[in-house]
């Protein structure tokens, strides 16, 4: 019987890798001796680049950029082959970044993103993927675009930082800088937002309070958003409004569909795709995934439905063992996972469970085993 295990991180708990170690030694300590395979995953969000780089026995790849509020940060990328690199903008641009008393999106920018990328793009990589969860900003993408030599323009001519604060102030967009090597590179961008960059559902409104934005700040952003949108579709005859997930990130969507020409893709699949998660499924019998939390919300691009889809396509059966069910956790069974299984083995506080996560995940993948293999024998019956 040959088993693969690809589940995400337990965040603050567990990471993918931990999983993959507990559940090798609870699947001997049931079956003896067998056939595993592990693969770390993430959907796209925080380290989904070491996630990919270690799937794909590739290379860790570090660079100094600017971080949100311009301050030096050290971030990376990930080297998947002489082509091929990866990189998240959580790296350069992530909401952590920023101290809570200092969070507002009118100062914050995504200029270590584009440095970020600028570094891949000056080694030779033309098929980038980008993942753009996490973020701190609502720039539209100004400052990453700055960092790859677009200009924006002010009314008395002047360049614009490329932050929150300069979108309403944006009259004029110069091209004519932008990195040569961009022309000759594709990127992925890794997106499970279909928002557009302005509107009720947009950019500013949807992600901006998380971002430290007051109803004044958001409202002023909005402002800006729409001055940016305009001037977008009067100097390149493109409407960001009209194009899904231009509102991802801050608006960091829309800089990479009009300046970039970007390709939008769900994060899981991408990943799943670079680390080539169908052709590891050849000869398994049953593929274990999970995560912290499963509810409704695993069923929109998260690694659980992910995993989910690619093994039904593949008539291989999906066990799960998650840390904890919410509201409508049910529906994940519609994406080929057959059974859930919590860690958790009583009533507990939270922080108990969190403090105890090893334990309990190892103990809890016993149990699954042991089911699994009960049910092997009802079979043979």
């Amino acid at each position: 019987m040959k088993f693969l295990f690809a589940s995400d991180s337990f965040k603050g708990t567990l990471s993918s890798d931990q999983t993959i170690e507990l559940l090798n030694k609870a699947v001997r300590e049931v079956f003896g001796e067998c056939e595993t395979d592990g693969v770390p995953v993430a959907d796209g969000g925080e380290g989904t680049t070491e996630a990919v780089v270690k799937a794909r026995h590739g290379e860790i790849v570090n660079v100094d950029v600017h971080g949100p509020l311009m301050e030096t940060e050290h971030a990376f990328y990930g080297k998947l082959s002489d082509k091929e690199a990866i990189l998240e903008m959580a790296a350069a641009s992530g909401l952590p970044m920023v101290p809570e008393d200092k969070r507002n999106p009118l100062n914050t920018t995504t200029y270590g993103t584009g440095e970020l990328l600028k570094a891949a793009l000056d080694e030779g990589y033309t098929d980038i993927a980008i993942a753009i969860g996490g973020s701190a900003t609502n720039d539209g993408g100004m400052g990453f675009a700055r960092a790859l030599g677009i200009r924006f323009i002010d009314e008395d001519g002047k360049e614009l930082e490329g932050k929150g604060s300069d979108l309403v102030k944006v009259r004029h967009i110069d091209v004519t800088g932008l990195d040569p090597a961009v022309k000759n590179a594709h990127f992925t961008v890794m997106c499970d937002v279909t928002n557009p960059l302005c509107g009720p559902d947009g950019a500013t409104y949807t992600f901006g309070k998380q971002k430290g934005g007051t109803p004044e700040i958001l409202d002023e952003l909005e402002s800006g958003m729409k001055n940016y949108r305009d001037v977008i579709i009067k100097e390149f005859g493109i409407n960001p409004d009209e194009i899904q997930g231009t509102g991802a990130a801050g608006g960091l969507g829309a800089a990479l569909k009009v300046f970039l020409k970007a390709e939008m893709k769900s994060g899981i699949d991408t990943v799943l795709d670079l680390i080539d998660f169908d052709g590891r499924l050849k000869g398994v019998d049953l593929v274990v995934t999970g995560e912290g939390r499963t509810d409704w919300q695993s069923c929109f691009g998260k690694v659980m439905q992910g995993i989910g889809d690619r093994s039904k396509n593949h008539q291989v059966p999906v066990a799960a063992l998650c840390g904890s069910l919410g509201p409508d956790y049910e529906k994940i069974y519609e994406h080929g996972i057959s059974s859930i299984m919590t860690t958790v083995d009583g009533p507990m506080p939270l922080k108990d469970a969190l403090d105890n996560a090893e334990d309990l995940y190892y103990k809890g993948a016993v149990r699954m085993f042991r089911f699994i293999k009960a049910g092997m024998t009802l079979s043979a019956g």
